[in-house]
């Protein structure tokens, strides 16, 4: 069973930009679809961004297009999310997930369909 960690959430200036990491361990990424989504406070968890088992499809949130970015680095087994041009609805708690399930070039932005998670990390953005 894969197990999450993510990692590099922190305090960053409307504007700036930081780079999420989701660290495998236990299984390789190559075999699971990932997910990145966020939860703010009061709010339900939502959907940020997807990548395929095969690495070469990905999906984001209309609310992040075009300025966050999911790779995948295979030899790392690490997942990641470059956040760029944050904005102060950006904070938030940031989890990635993981499923085996679904053909390679699978996508999907629905939580209950992602069986392992992370513990998350923070992302808080000042002015």
């Amino acid at each position: 069973q894969v197990r999450l960690v993510e990692s590099g959430g922190g305090l960053v200036q409307a504007g700036g930009s930081l780079r999420l990491s989701c660290a495998a361990s236990g299984s390789t990424v190559s075999g699971y679809r990932m997910g990145w989504f966020r939860q703010a406070p009061g709010k339900e968890r939502e959907f940020v961004a997807a990548i395929s088992r095969s690495g070469g499809n990905t999906y984001y949130a209309d609310s992040v297009k075009g300025r966050f970015t999911i790779t995948r680095d295979k030899a790392k087994n690490t997942v990641y999310l470059q956040v760029n041009s944050l904005k102060h609805e950006d904070k938030a708690v940031y989890y990635c997930g993981a499923d085996e399930s679904g053909s390679r070039s699978y996508l999907c932005p629905r939580g209950y369909e992602y069986r392992h998670w992370g513990q998350g990390t923070q992302v808080t953005v000042s002015s």
